[in-house]
């Protein structure tokens, strides 16, 4: 499992663009993890999946009304990561009113969920795998702060306490 200290995987995660500009076309367009990561602060959260109600209700909302308190503590962009396809995360996306604030991006194929060690598998319950609920501050591609949640909860990977994390650092 991925750990601070620990460079993010080196996969391609995606992400619709609702309006066309600087270069991208609609969607869905690939975003190369170590090169988007370059040089930034991303305030980083996964999730089980997107239309999920403890994701939609808190996880979401929370990183979109604290968009300027994570910008003003020197993050460069909010990522928000789910096994889901880039149109779903699109759907989403103006669902939860992110853009702007948020990057919505999915990781369809787990390619990024597995290569950093944080499957869920929620087979059982007809979900299929999934990615665990988790937060993480990275600087330059490297972990610096890890908030894992265990059994389904919404704790410690909220928007509150990575903001309060990327105030410390």
């Amino acid at each position: 499992m991925i750990k601070v200290g620990d460079t993010l995987p080196s996969t391609t995660l995606f992400e619709y663009i609702e309006v066309e500009g600087e270069g991208c076309s609609i969607g869905p367009n690939a975003v190369d993890v170590a090169k988007a990561t370059a040089g930034k602060t991303i305030a980083l959260f996964a999730l089980p999946g997107a239309f999920t109600p403890t994701c939609s209700a808190q996880h979401v909302p929370g990183y979109v009304a604290n968009a300027e308190a994570f910008k003003a503590a020197g993050v460069d962009e909010i990522w928000c990561l789910s096994v889901n396809d880039a149109f779903v995360m699109g759907a989403w996306a103006r669902d939860q009113q992110t853009a702007g604030k948020v990057r919505m991006l999915g990781d369809g194929s787990a390619d990024f969920t597995k290569a950093a060690g944080l499957v869920l598998d929620l087979t059982a319950k007809g979900l299929g795998v999934r990615s665990h609920r988790y937060s993480m501050l990275v600087k330059n591609g490297v972990v610096s702060t890890l908030n894992l949640e265990e059994g389904g909860k919404l704790q410690v990977s909220d928007a509150e306490t990575l903001l309060a994390q990327a105030k410390a650092a």
